[in-house]
């Protein structure tokens, strides 16, 4: 299945989310950064569309919900709360070079 999470912590001032894996791998996400990652259907369809979602400055995560062993649902600041990032998703992202 590929690494899975040890330790996932929202730290809310900074607003980044920590995560370490079982391969040795921890990273810092910020809430913009995954936000602009989302792959929910309404925002694939603006990318598409050639008008990729930039999210503000102040973007901020309000809340994590585990979904089951597939991974987590990411609710945030702007009220966007559809998009479900699996584990090896937030893997990949957790190992690429953060664009901020």
């Amino acid at each position: 299945m590929g690494a899975l999470p040890e330790g996932i912590v929202l730290h809310e001032a900074s607003g980044q989310l920590e995560l370490r894996w079982s391969d040795g791998v921890q990273a810092h996400l910020s809430a913009r950064s995954l936000r602009e990652a989302c792959k929910c259907a309404a925002c694939e369809n603006t990318r598409r569309a050639g008008r990729p979602f930039v999210a503000a400055a102040a973007t901020a995560l309000t809340q994590l919900n585990p979904i089951g062993e597939f991974g987590l649902q990411l609710i945030f600041n702007d009220g966007h709360d559809r998009g479900i990032y699996p584990w090896p998703y937030l893997h990949e992202l957790s190992v690429i070079p953060a664009r901020e």
